[in-house]
């Protein structure tokens, strides 16, 4: 369910990053011990997100960011599609939502109408409110893994 008003975790833009957007993203990133994240991507007005343990930050000049998704998830595909994507690094409060987006077969249509989020301006991806922080992130590599796809 999306909600109005404006967001309230920290965001870095898609324009070329400032010293203070870099400071802020090392500050940021740095931050991030082995949490749980959202992923998220819009395509042809879906929204896909997915939950994820494995994500890392690989480089704060430029940001840029990694996470690993099943190769044959629809939320994969669509990121290689749209190669836009975000990051939304949850809170404790955000446990039912992170078990209800890492349910295997949840359905695509209405996955969101229990969860409460904005859209990221720069991409128009979900972000979930009340997010530690989130990160809106062109996608400039996808790597096949095993049975995963990593998106740089």
């Amino acid at each position: 369910m999306e909600t109005p008003g404006t967001l309230d975790a920290h965001r870095l833009g898609e324009e070329q990053p400032s010293e203070a957007d870099i400071d802020l993203y090392r500050v940021l990133s740095a931050d991030i011990s082995a949490g749980v994240a959202v992923v998220s991507t819009s395509l042809h007005k879906r929204d896909y997100a997915a939950t994820v343990t494995a994500f890392l930050s690989v480089s704060y000049d430029p940001p840029t960011m990694l996470v690993s998704l099943y190769a044959g998830s629809g939320i994969g595909e669509a990121i290689a599609t749209t190669g836009t994507w975000a990051l939304s690094l949850l809170r404790s409060k955000h446990q039912g939502a992170a078990d209800w987006l890492a349910s295997p077969g949840a359905p695509v249509e209405g996955l969101l109408s229990q969860v409460p989020y904005r859209r990221g301006p720069a991409t128009g991806s979900v972000i979930l409110d009340g997010s530690i922080a989130y990160f809106e992130l062109r996608t400039v590599a996808i790597h096949p893994a095993a049975t995963h796809l990593l998106i740089v």
